[in-house]
């Protein structure tokens, strides 16, 4: 028997293995593929079987009417904000809405509710994230905060923005009957699974506005403990 030296042994087995490793990795590439296109044609068959669900199914009914929310919660003090313009509520398209600024000796917060009777899977509620950049605001910090409520605390966001020399925090979540959340990606995910079940679709926005101080902070989250039972009483346990 002939003998080579090593590095043409090494050379020789390399390339009778060559054709192996290629069929190995296009058929791991065929089945991720595979998984991968069924996986988007499960989301897809979903997705138009939730939003044909929901055009089936009747608007929800607000168990009583957002502005039955007290004008006095607590210390807090509140007045009606002028409404808004035809333009505005083109772009929102709510079914109901309450814009209030609530005082406590010399704070304020600036309370917006919008509520939805029906959503459509795939699509959302106009996020803050997305509406302040395009209104001139800045978001220079977000991140979440803690509020306590009845059965232990719930998940909201917190973002931070400036807009020539002022600064204010918004704070805001997404509230339904059966959940609050801060996340809009879950959102969608458990609006479209809600299309399915229940048909269920309604839900609301709930955002607060203060100055940009540790004092005003605290006291939003404070005012978020008051005012999400109140919302959660017109949307119906």
């Amino acid at each position: 028997m002939a003998c080579f030296p090593g590095w043409v042994c090494d050379a020789v087995a390399g390339r009778s293995r060559r054709p192996k490793d290629r069929n190995e990795q296009d058929g791991t590439r065929m089945r991720s593929s595979f998984w991968s296109f069924a996986a988007t044609l499960t989301l897809l068959g979903g997705t138009l079987a939730a939003s044909w669900l929901s055009d089936e199914r009747r608007p929800d009914v607000l168990a009583y009417p957002l502005a039955s929310i007290p004008k006095k919660l607590g210390a807090w003090v509140g007045a009606d904000a002028p409404a808004l313009d035809e333009g505005v509520l083109r772009v929102l398209l709510p079914t109901s809405y309450v814009d209030r600024d609530y005082r406590r000796d010399s704070e304020k917060i600036s309370v917006f509710i919008s509520y939805y009777a029906q959503q459509r899977a795939g699509e959302s509620m106009h996020s803050p994230k997305n509406c302040l950049p395009g209104s001139g605001w800045e978001i220079w910090d977000y991140g979440t905060a803690q509020v306590p409520v009845e059965r232990g605390k719930v998940t909201i966001n917190k973002y931070s923005i400036q807009n020539n020399g002022n600064r204010l925090v918004v704070l805001y979540w997404y509230q339904s009957r059966q959940r609050i959340l801060a996340s809009e990606y879950l959102g969608k995910v458990l609006l479209m699974r809600d299309s399915l079940v229940s048909g269920n679709t309604a839900g609301s926005l709930v955002k607060l506005t203060v100055l940009d101080r540790p004092e005003s902070l605290a006291s939003a989250v404070n005012f978020a403990s008051k005012i999400i039972p109140e919302v959660q009483r017109c949307l119906g346990h």
